[in-house]
């Protein structure tokens, strides 16, 4: 019985909490993913490209200036302009199409690959390492927690909180909520609907930026390491409900918990099995997720 509450308290509990920190932070990339969703329609494949971004530029910032600081307020606010720029220059000529939610989505498959290549080009395909602005561990009831992943946590928490209020709780929130349901109607109130548009792509892109520069310390920066963030990323949105941040919050931490807690009894692979498993599981049952609006 002691071997079993050892094991319990030293392995799978430090197991949870780094489930509940990468939760977090494809919370982050979820988040954006299922705003922009829900405003434009759009299912954004380069997404993942866009966290990388993050990373690189971030990389790129803090090698310069040996801020880590400057490089978490740089990265994502470039991300966010570079965010705009796609959606202006790329998917709003083609939001008037019949075929549209196709075309979104080739568009942006395309643009994930350039991106991609575009990487390679400027940092090469060597991986590269972001140093941490904390270190040292944190011990609670013996067990030893990274003082770096419990901020990431806290910085995570609070970006999807602030996302939450700003959504639910703010008269900002509340033309979203409405640009999303009918556009027009908030056009011929005299709201600047395209000042809504672009403010929410931006910050939606920027966080992806964040969870980038978050999570660079922790991972290796490459120029394919948005792809499989990205299906995670992906799954969450879908169980959540496209279009719901609640959804997106609960399906995030539920998902990274799964998956952290299945690689203790299976191999990696296997473990990202389960977690798209439990999505087939969930959509067999909710075929549009958890939630499915913004707002939620």
């Amino acid at each position: 019985m002691a071997a079993v509450i050892d094991y319990a308290w030293f392995v799978v509990v430090p197991q949870m909490v780094d489930g509940l920190v990468i939760g977090m932070a494809v919370v982050l990339v979820a988040l954006g993913l299922t705003m922009i969703f829900g405003l434009l329609g759009v299912i954004n494949i380069a997404h993942g490209e866009l966290y990388m971004l993050g990373a690189y530029i971030g990389m790129a910032v803090a090698g310069a200036t040996g801020s880590y600081w400057l490089a978490l307020l740089v990265a994502p606010a470039a991300i966010g302009v570079i965010g705009v720029a796609i959606e202006r220059l790329t998917i709003r000529p083609l939001a008037s199409r019949r075929d549209f939610a196709v075309l979104s989505i080739l568009l942006t498959f395309g643009l994930s690959m350039m991106l991609r290549d575009t990487a390679q080009l400027v940092w090469g395909v060597d991986t590269h390492t972001l140093e941490a602005p904390v270190s040292g561990v944190l011990r609670i009831g013996g067990i030893a927690l990274s003082t770096y992943r419990l901020f990431v946590f806290a910085v995570a928490s609070a970006a999807v909180i602030g996302v939450w209020f700003l959504v639910n709780r703010t008269m900002l929130g509340a033309v979203l909520r409405a640009t999303a349901h009918d556009p027009d109607m908030v056009a011929a109130l005299g709201v600047p609907a395209t000042v809504v548009r672009v403010g929410t792509i931006a910050g939606s892109c920027a966080l992806a930026g964040v969870a980038g520069v978050l999570l660079a310390p922790i991972y290796a920066i490459f120029p394919t390491m948005g792809h499989d963030f990205i299906l995670l990323a992906f799954a969450v949105v879908i169980v959540g409900g496209l279009g719901s941040v609640a959804g997106a919050v609960i399906a995030g931490l539920g998902l990274s918990q799964l998956h952290s807690l299945g690689s203790l009894v299976m191999p990696p692979v296997w473990a990202e099995t389960l977690v798209f498993g439990a999505m087939i599981a969930v959509l067999a049952i909710r075929p549009n997720g958890l939630f499915g609006r913004i707002g939620s």
